[in-house]
């Protein structure tokens, strides 16, 4: 079965120090054949880009309030003047605070939400038919 991909490419910025961040260029990634979450590819003076998936429900809800926790926190925020979302970061390899444009991170989203809109997710699966299937023989 074919799925569907929603990207954007954007540039993030890595906050090194309260007064010191670095561009980092990143692509955001939805596919509709792994509905609930949400792939960030970014580099970061590497060989291979550093890949992050994580929920895209809490990518939207962090758009409006601090949400997540562990490894994965979003929240949004001012950066002089400018509405921004940030992402904290965590693994073994190390931390990373990323800085990004709420307005193009919203409307990013907005697009994932028109092609598998909220509560849908699961039908993308295919899971019902599968179980159908299953169950019919």
């Amino acid at each position: 079965m074919p799925y569907t991909v929603v990207e954007r490419e954007l540039e993030l910025r890595l906050i090194l120090a309260p007064e010191r961040s670095i561009p980092v260029p990143a692509l955001l990634g939805y596919r509709t054949d792994d509905p609930y979450a949400v792939h960030i590819a970014f580099h970061i003076n590497s060989e291979h880009p550093v890949h992050w998936t994580f929920s895209r429900e809490l990518l939207i809800e962090g758009v409006f309030r601090p949400c997540g926790h562990g490894d994965v926190r979003v929240w949004p925020t001012k950066a002089e003047g400018r509405s921004v979302v940030l992402m904290a970061l965590s693994s073994p390899d190390g931390d990373a605070l990323l800085e990004a444009p709420s307005a193009q991170v919203s409307a990013w989203l907005e697009r994932t939400l028109r092609v598998v809109p909220p509560g849908t997710e699961a039908e993308q699966l295919g899971i019902d038919d599968a179980l159908d299937q299953l169950l019919a023989q």
